[in-house]
């Protein structure tokens, strides 16, 4: 089991990809991958992003607590910055 936070960064790294490609079947079952190891083996709930010049916060609750998490921007948006600077190396195969 990873830790806590770096499930956090895996799952937001992934969502803005998602958000940004909704079309991206690769990039949605990955997001749902995450967010599945968030939910169910670190039992985080109502998990909630937010951002600003150079953080990306998300909030989540677990074991009855309102937490957050911080990241910033750089990182998060590493993957998303390169699959647009290089399109072509990154096209959306459909399902059979």
């Amino acid at each position: 089991m990873k830790s806590l936070q770096d499930s956090l960064y895996n799952w937001l790294t992934i969502k803005i990809v998602c958000d940004k490609r909704p079309d991206d079947t690769a990039a949605a079952d990955t997001e749902k991958m995450f967010f599945d190891i968030l939910s169910e083996e670190h039992k985080i709930s109502d998990i909630e992003v937010e951002k600003d010049d150079l953080m990306y916060f998300v909030h989540y609750s677990k074991d009855k607590e309102r937490k957050k998490s911080r990241f910033p921007r750089e990182l998060i948006e590493v993957m998303l910055n390169q699959i647009q600077n290089e399109p072509e190396k990154y096209v959306n195969y459909p399902e059979d």
